[in-house]
């Protein structure tokens, strides 16, 4: 029985840590006014009939805080990729003189900051949901186990662990979050 109860909180464990990287996926698609390469992981270009990611045809940097330059390993791919980025719904203008496409990042207004805010603290949401889904799934496990046999003692005490992993998850959220909105918010 003991593996069994191991085996469900490691369940949960998965779980929690799914939507926390969940969130940080979210979180970086939600700009800051501050470049970052991995603004452009959602970009996928046309390379030789296949779908790939911006990254695997080309070099991307930030030389400074608002400008990210992407420079294709191939000449002939800075149409393509320029093409990909306007479309990529990001609301970049990328400016391609031949041989790099050198994308200029906005500072945000502050309407659009709040806005940014708000969306920060939907995603935070969306993930704690998560977190108390699992928590709620593996403890009514855990309840399923006890009319199984499982001694009251051990699920206890496995309550007990999965209310404590849910309140470090929870408070790495929050970390996340704050973190985000003072990227935000910092002009």
């Amino acid at each position: 029985m003991q593996e069994e109860v191991q085996m469900v909180l490691d369940i949960c464990r998965e779980r929690m840590e799914l939507a926390l990287a969940h969130l940080d996926k979210e979180l970086v698609h939600i700009r800051a006014g501050k470049a970052s390469p991995r603004m452009l992981d959602t970009v996928h270009v046309i390379y030789y009939g296949s779908m790939v990611p911006i990254a695997q045809v080309s070099n991307i940097s930030t030389p400074d805080a608002r400008t990210i330059v992407v420079q294709p390993w191939e000449k002939t791919m800075i149409h393509p990729i320029e093409k990909a980025i306007i479309n990529s719904n990001l609301g970049f203008n990328p400016d391609n003189n031949g041989e790099i496409i050198r994308i200029n990042v906005p500072a945000p207004t502050e309407q659009r900051r709040k806005d940014m805010v708000k969306t920060v603290n939907k995603e935070g949401e969306i993930a704690k949901v998560s977190l108390r889904s699992a928590r709620k799934d593996t403890n009514d496990s855990l309840k399923k186990m006890l009319k199984d046999g499982l001694s009251e003692d051990l699920e206890k005490d496995a309550e007990e662990e999965v209310q404590n992993m849910t309140n470090d998850f929870s408070k790495k959220i929050d970390k996340m979050l704050d973190d985000k909105n003072v990227e935000i918010l910092t002009i």
